[in-house]
């Protein structure tokens, strides 16, 4: 699984790194996650509030830091 938080390194992104590390843990997924923080780069996924979650090179949470729960969730269904 390939993941990727957009943004550029404020306190919103970096509590939305912590949610997703801790809810791949949880999960036992074997995923990457990587931090992207070039603004053309963010642009090009159509993102225009940041932090956003991309999944699998899918933007699933734009603008807005989900809960942990709901990682879990996102996390989950783009596993099956």
């Amino acid at each position: 699984m390939n993941i990727k938080i957009l943004g550029p390194g404020c306190s919103n992104c970096v509590n939305l790194t912590k949610a997703t590390t801790t809810a791949v843990a949880e999960l036992g997924l074997d995923a990457s996650i990587e931090k992207v923080e070039d603004y053309a780069a963010i642009l090009g996924y159509g993102v225009m509030s940041t932090p956003a979650l991309v999944i699998n090179e899918r933007v699933v949470v734009s603008g807005r830091v989900p809960t942990l729960a709901e990682v879990r969730t996102l996390l989950t269904a783009a596993n099956h």
